[in-house]
């Protein structure tokens, strides 16, 4: 059994019914093998990044898990794939949309994963829910420079 990992997740969607959505979401990676939610943040509505359609509702998880960093990406995508993700096209809208932003102090760059998440520094939707569970993991800084994306707590 590995010991587990500190890990942060971000959770998005804009399509369907996606506040229920997303707390759905929560409750499903707690609920997946290997994984425990110590903390969640609360839900945000945001305008879309890069991105079309309708406000998101976005929020941040932080884990634990013995996963390793690809399994639990893995996993997520299955979360995903449950809830109707479909990626018609690059930062289409989606129903549902988990991003692994930490796994502990690990740096990976494969085809298929990158931790840290390589545009969390850029994304208030992001920044605003970390830095509300974990606040030192998130600088003043990093929060001044997405200053003028729009968050809004719900």
């Amino acid at each position: 059994m590995r010991d587990p990992v500190a890990a942060y997740v971000a959770l998005g969607a804009n399509l369907g019914d996606a506040q229920p959505t997303v707390l759905r979401a929560i409750k499903a990676i707690g609920q997946t093998p290997g994984v425990s939610v110590l903390r969640a943040s609360s839900l945000y509505r945001t305008a879309p990044v890069e991105s079309s359609g309708p406000d998101y509702i976005n929020a941040v998880v932080a884990l634990d898990t013995t996963l390793t960093a690809p399994a639990l990406l893995a996993a997520l995508q299955a979360l995903e794939q449950a809830a109707g993700r479909e990626r018609p096209y690059v930062n289409a809208p989606r129903t549902l949309d988990l991003d692994l932003l930490l796994y502990g102090s690990a740096r990976i760059g494969s085809p298929h994963l990158t931790v840290p998440h390589p545009r969390m520094d850029q994304r208030a939707f992001v920044l605003v829910p970390l830095a509300e569970i974990a606040p030192g993991l998130v600088t003043a800084l990093q929060l001044e420079r997405v200053g003028t994306q729009a968050v809004r707590r719900l």
